[in-house]
């Protein structure tokens, strides 16, 4: 059955749409965010501005737009995913002439109304172009080696302009959601044994050129390396960031100091307190149970976000589906893990939860997808 037939015939039209929406993944989505406010609040000095406001009426207007692309039968995503993918790579290409600088790094086009970060619409239009190739794909021909190599590629070409940027964190995890999503297609995992290997081999390389002409990574980037490994051995410098983290996440205890009350943040300990470092504020002020009960919000959003996977029935809103769970799930992961200091710090805010705009818009565009793939999927027998 074609995307016409099935979008002729059996899936909801005009108001009748609103009763397919996912209302508790909306309900989630409303609930993190608020938890977003609420810190940003705080952050603030108990104030509006700069960062709660503005964050605010981002998320309304990310809302609204969740539900404007949510409306627009999947099949139409489908079509304009390598169009999608191509503008964003456009984008990324545009961001090395004309993007501005900000803290050492070139990244954001300033659009007047927005300062755009293409490398955050990539995540999901990389996962678009991903799914409708293995859409359009033989199922035969999934693992033969061409196949796996143009999908790979697709994978490397935004990396690789993100990494010049230099954006690590970010490049990082488009390779792998991009990743995730070559899984789900059914590609031989002896690809991803094999990528695990050169991936081990890569990460000797790049340490093994530290200091010389050849080097891989900018000296700040190594300098994480070293204080993640051990943040003592530089406290005042490259392992500063970790180490207040830690004081701030020990000293919340398992209730918290208090709303507004955590002596990290209030006394300006905490670097980026509004962005990337946001979760260990939530965890000074609200304890073990606050930060347990945001990670409680972040896996029911992945449960109905996978339970809808699950119940697709057409190859491209299923793998959609899974490739943009997949990255939600790697955004707060990669971040929760470097503020406790189980990676290095990479600049990965935490999602719906940290000030920023581009990063706010498109993820909720990426729920608006979401929700479009569980709205019109075929209903009743097949």
């Amino acid at each position: 059955m074609t995307y016409l037939e099935y979008t002729v015939k059996r899936v909801p039209s005009g108001l009748a749409k609103v009763l397919y929406v996912n209302w508790a993944l909306v309900v989630l989505l409303v609930a993190v965010a608020s938890v977003g406010f609420i810190m940003l609040y705080s952050v603030a000095g108990g104030a509006l501005r700069p960062w709660a406001e503005p964050q605010m009426q981002r998320f309304a207007l990310g809302l609204a737009a969740m539900f404007m692309i949510a409306f627009v039968p999947i099949w139409f995503w489908r079509n304009v995913a390598a169009l999608a993918y191509g503008v964003s790579l456009l984008l990324l290409i545009a961001v090395e002439f004309v993007g501005e600088v900000g803290m050492g790094a070139q990244r954001w086009i300033d659009l007047g109304v927005i300062r755009l970060q293409p490398s955050e619409l990539t995540k999901i239009t990389l996962v678009m172009a991903l799914a409708a190739y293995y859409d359009w794909l033989d199922p035969q021909k999934i693992s033969r080696p061409l196949w796996v190599g143009l999908a790979v590629l697709m994978v490397l070409a935004p990396a690789a302009l993100v990494l010049s940027q230099p954006d690590l964190g970010t490049a990082l995890l488009l390779m792998l959601g991009g990743g995730a999503v070559i899984f789900a297609a059914g590609v031989h995992w002896a690809y991803f044994a094999s990528v695990l290997g050169l991936g081990t081999a890569a990460v000797t390389l790049v340490m093994a050129s530290r200091g010389s002409e050849w080097q891989v990574l900018r000296d700040y980037q190594y300098r994480r390396i070293d204080a993640f490994l051990d943040p003592s051995i530089d406290p005042l410098g490259a392992g500063y960031h970790i180490n207040q983290a830690k004081i701030a996440l020990g000293s919340g205890g398992w209730t918290g100091r208090g709303f507004m009350q955590g002596t990290q943040s209030r006394l300006n300990f905490l670097p980026e307190k509004h962005t990337d470092f946001i979760f260990t504020t939530l965890a000074e002020e609200f304890g073990f149970v606050g930060g347990l009960s945001l990670l409680v919000l972040y896996a029911l959003i992945l449960i109905f976000c996978t339970a809808s996977a699950l119940k697709q029935r057409e190859r491209f809103p299923a793998l959609l589906t899974v490739g943009i769970t997949a990255s939600f799930f790697l955004y707060f992961a990669v971040n929760m893990a470097m503020v406790m200091g189980l990676a290095p710090v990479v600049g990965v805010p935490l999602p719906l939860v940290s000030y920023g705009g581009s990063a706010m818009m498109v993820l909720m565009g990426a729920f608006g997808l979401v929700q479009s793939a569980h709205i019109h999927r075929p209903r009743g027998r097949a």
